[in-house]
This record gives C-alpha cells, structure tokens and sequence, in this order.
C-alpha cells in the first residue's frame, strides 16, 4: 500500500506530493525492476501502478483535506482576533495566590490577563500635496478599519466555503 498522506498532516504542495510519490515508484521499483517487466511484457509494473494510481488518488484526497484544515485553522484564529473598530476590553482572572485564609480556603487574587485596547477612529484626516506643495485635507475611512474589515471578510468566506467533514474532524 502506498498511502503515505494521512488526514491532519501538514499539507504537501503539488511538487512535494509528486516527489514523495515518484520516490515511493523508485523503492518499490527501481528503474532496471520497471525495465525488466516492460521488456518481458509480464504485466507486473502495470499491475502496480494500476493499484499506486488509486492509492495516489486518497494521497491527493487526503491532501486537498489537510490544505482546506490548515486554511480553515488560519481562518478561524483571524476571526477570533478582536475587530479594531470595536476595540477590547479588559479581561480580569481570578488566580490562586498560593496562601490559604484561617478557614484553609486557597486566596485568590483578580489578575489582568488581557488589556483593554480603545477602538480605532472610524475615519482619518489625510493630507495629500501636489507638485507645489500645496496640501489638500479630506476625511477618509480609517485604512486599517479597511483592512480587518477585508481580512474578516476573508477569513469568514474561508470558514463558509470549508467542507463539513473537514469541520468535523476537528
């Protein structure tokens, strides 16, 4: 059997994929084992990439699996990042401090674990100047309001588009 792709590895490129399996046909036949069974017309060769077409056909399904994994993966953490026009608010965290009170109940103590970040502005005031120096002051929306915007967009199509059996494996 000449499956060597298996769901939840890191994706292959298409060259990687075709190397592995021109290096699997070399093991299992080297080039004088491949001669010798097309001069004697056995049938052999033939036999076996009849089956090492099929198995390469779950190699490249498996494959185009791991690729949509990863992308789904990359697309679900952009997602879970905050949005930068709404901002983030702090997230406090009761943790043991290590001491005990008279009744032998653990102390705990509220920890930061994620500071606030301010929403950005929706808008920005950009000055552009022609070839005399001459500058001219619009308001546009914020570029970087643009772009997660674009991103999440992005990733969300990403999420939308991904196979149920990939979003099952998980």
């Amino acid at each position: 059997m000449t499956v060597f792709v298996t769901k939840g590895d890191l994706p292959l490129t298409p060259a990687q994929l075709e190397k592995r399996a021109q290096k699997h046909i070399k093991r299992i036949w080297p080039e004088q084992a491949r001669e010798k069974s097309i001069r004697k017309g056995d049938s052999l060769f033939d036999a076996f990439m009849t089956s090492f077409s099929t198995d390469h056909d779950v190699n490249l399904a498996h494959n185009t699996f791991n690729w949509q994994l990863a992308e789904y993966r990359k697309a679900t953490a952009r997602l879970a990042r905050y949005v930068l026009a709404d901002g983030r608010a702090e997230v406090y965290e009761d943790q043991p401090t290590g001491e005990y009170d008279e009744d032998g109940n653990e102390v705990m103590e509220s920890v930061l674990v994620q500071s606030a970040v301010e929403p950005l502005d929706a808008t920005v005031e950009v000055t552009t100047y022609d070839f005399d120096g001459n500058g001219t002051t619009e308001t546009v929306a914020n570029p970087l309001i643009v772009e997660d915007e674009a991103g999440r967009a992005a990733a969300q199509f990403i999420v939308d588009g991904t196979p149920e059996d990939v979003t099952a494996w998980l």
